[in-house]
């Protein structure tokens, strides 16, 4: 954004600091009240100054009370405010009375996440879509291939890392990149893994996750709304990050048709959607890439094609401004 037109970003954290990227300014106000000692529901008066400054307020997250505050204070000063809504929350307002229409207009990032908010028909909600850095996560063309499937993300029961676990040839290597956010699942994984070449790896740095991305067979995420535990998510994912990052490498995509993913990846021509819950088909999707190394490349390049065309973050800027303007 800041690419674009000057903005500024007012964040949280343990001390209060300012920093200047060019036309961006960062604002990190230290040691803030967690309403109801919620961590993830910071708040500050600094709220109201920022937003006094600003032409445009963007909200990254509703469901917070800071959130309700700047988006209360730029209505009463004749400010457009919008939200877009990343999952999660804290204790709000918007718990007792609807703070939908408090802002100018609610920007999704994906379809999905406008259908389950129940908004797809509103004049004021908009997608975005998300992105990701096409110069991080970009080909290499002196990285060699190691045919591994590489799965990205936290280690949790509805990211249906156990379906792929279970699909997995043995032929095959298994790179799962992730913290353990569940101990239960994590023995459980460990326990599916024997006798397969399963990598665990949780303390990857960012280089180290970007040459995993370059060097694999294709990207995975099999995330499911019913756990093999029976337990039901309903938004198991709200766009599917690690699918862009490796498909801008220039692998393959396969995830399942859950939630958001279907409008990210191409069946057939980025990579592959497949039932959820199913290791059957995710075997047989994983046995055609190792088979066709010449189709899997292609479907690879098809891949950062479509990440190039609409998911980049200077797409989802001109989307933002558009819409701004519109307001």
């Amino acid at each position: 954004m800041a690419n674009s037109v000057p903005t500024r970003l007012l964040t949280f954290g343990t001390e209060s600091r300012y920093e200047t990227f060019g036309n961006l300014t960062v604002r990190v106000v230290g040691d803030p009240w967690y309403v109801r000692g919620q961590q993830s529901n910071p708040i500050s008066t600094a709220i109201l100054g920022e937003s006094g400054r600003a032409d445009v307020v963007h909200c990254h997250q509703q469901h917070i009370l800071s959130s309700s505050l700047a988006a209360a204070f730029s209505k009463i000063s004749g400010r457009k405010v919008f939200v877009t809504d990343l999952g999660g929350g804290g204790w709000d307002v918007s718990a007792y009375i609807n703070t939908d229409r408090w802002y100018d207009g609610h920007l999704h990032i994906s379809e999905f996440s406008r259908k389950v908010f129940g908004q797809e028909k509103q004049p004021w909600s908009y997608v975005i879509l998300g992105g990701v850095d096409t110069d991080k996560f970009s080909p290499d063309p002196k990285v060699e291939s190691d045919a591994s499937v590489l799965f990205v993300g936290r280690l949790l029961p509805h990211k249906g890392i156990n379906y792929l676990i279970e699909a997995a040839p043995k032929e095959l290597p298994v790179n799962i990149i992730g913290r353990p956010m569940h101990e239960q699942y994590m023995r459980e994984l460990q326990a599916l893994a024997e006798g397969k070449r399963i990598n665990f790896h949780h303390d990857y740095s960012d280089e180290q996750i970007v040459q995993a991305y370059r060097s694999a067979l294709c990207i995975v995420l099999p995330s499911v709304f019913r756990t093999m535990h029976g337990d039901e998510t309903p938004v198991p994912e709200l766009l599917g990050q690690t699918l862009l990052e490796g498909m801008a490498c220039g692998i393959p995509a396969i995830c399942t048709n859950v939630a958001s993913m279907p409008e990210i990846v191409e069946d057939g021509r980025s990579g592959f959607i497949v039932p959820p819950n199913d290791a059957e088909a995710l075997h047989e999707k994983f046995v055609w890439l190792n088979e066709h190394r010449d189709e899997a490349k292609n479907m690879g390049r098809n891949a950062r094609a479509r990440v190039l065309e609409t998911f980049t973050w200077p797409r989802v800027v001109e989307r933002c401004l558009e819409i701004y303007t519109r307001a």
